[in-house]
């Protein structure tokens, strides 16, 4: 069975509860570079960083978080000396996921009402 590339929030984030994050990261934020940057500093400050996670069947850590100059926010992800920035968006959430990771789902939820 193939996982969906997005993954869905946690049935844990009520609609609401998204809605109240996405407006305490978007706060005073005009237009859509503005409001990436306030999911960036959301995530900074509330995910723990680093953990484990699978991608494409390979253990990698998500060290830190980056903004590339296309505006996007990427995991910057490691294996021994390899080095990979995937889009957070895209990014694989281990289970249990890591403390923060709601910040996340707030994130997807939004982006998928908007052009990104």
């Amino acid at each position: 069975m193939t996982k969906s590339k997005r993954q869905r929030p946690r049935p844990n984030l009520s609609k609401a509860k998204l809605d109240e994050m996405i407006g305490e990261a978007t706060v005073d934020a005009y237009g859509d570079s503005e409001q990436v940057m306030g999911f960036f500093c959301m995530l900074e400050e509330h995910l723990q960083l680093p953990f484990n996670t699978e991608v494409l069947g390979i253990e990698v850590t998500v060290e830190s978080l980056d903004v590339t100059d296309e505006e996007q926010i990427v995991a910057v992800c490691s294996r021994g000396k390899w080095r990979q920035c995937i889009s957070v968006l895209d990014l694989p959430l281990p289970c249990p996921a890591p403390q923060g990771a709601e910040w996340i789902d707030a994130f997807r939820c939004w982006a998928r009402g908007n052009s990104l």
